[in-house]
């Protein structure tokens, strides 16, 4: 069977009411793909409002846990029926933008990089929280040290590569200390990121941002394991 060029694989966990906006987007872009949702076992009509989209597209593919087991253990469930020769993380909010892909799929195609990034702070961008802007400095400060390299961007959605090479990586984070997982161990298997500039438009807490302090301690704790440890 012919590979496409990309996976999109998004996790799904209580985003009815925007899901329907972002798939417009993700179909939008002309890029040979599929896309792989995975509902997280939300308790809204997300799982409806995606068997219904996956009715008229034939490009997506939905996948349902019986359990909530948080977005690692979705990216888990993507990557499983990958069939892409490039995979890219979509969160099914609107903060990141698909149009986005064309920049952060090209250096993949001409064979100059594996792996990129889409970094939010060499890019346009609004709605980003000063705590939330500091926090995400300080880790990317402490995976440049640890790790000798220059990013700016750790946290980032928008992490793409090889879907061999993030297959490889043998992701466990089940929590939000799977960003700093992928790319530690990116970085230690010596990969090279290259990071391009994307748009983001963050979320309010209102919206459902739900960015804690103490989550940056996790985060902190999993770079120092995948460093020392692994």
């Amino acid at each position: 069977m012919d590979r496409p060029l990309l996976s999109v694989i998004m996790p799904c966990y209580n985003e009815a009411a925007t899901l329907p906006q972002i798939l417009e987007r993700v179909y939008a872009v002309k890029i040979d793909k599929e896309i792989i949702a995975v509902d997280d076992h939300s308790s809204d009509a997300t799982l409806q409002v995606l068997q219904e989209q996956a009715r008229h597209h034939a490009c997506l593919k939905v996948i349902s846990h019986p359990v909530n087991s948080g977005k690692g253990a979705a990216v888990r469930s993507g990557l499983a029926h990958a069939r892409g020769q490039i995979t890219i993380i979509q969160d099914a909010d609107l903060e990141y933008d698909p149009d986005d892909y064309y920049a952060l799929v090209k250096p993949i195609v001409e064979g100059r990089v594996n792996v990129v990034y889409g970094s939010r702070f060499i890019g346009s961008h609004t709605g980003m929280y000063f705590w939330n802007a500091l926090g995400n400095k300080g880790l990317t400060f402490l995976t440049n040290f640890l790790f000798n390299c220059w990013i700016s961007d750790m946290e980032t959605c928008y992490k793409v590569m090889r879907t061999e090479i993030i297959r490889g990586l043998n992701l466990e984070s089940n929590d939000f200390r799977l960003e700093p997982e992928i790319t530690a161990k990116v970085l230690r298997r010596g990969h090279r990121i290259l990071e391009v500039p994307i748009s983001y438009i963050g979320r309010t807490y209102e919206e459902g941002k739900k960015m804690k302090a103490s989550q940056g301690f996790y985060a902190i704790a999993a770079l120092m394991r995948y460093r020392f440890g692994e």
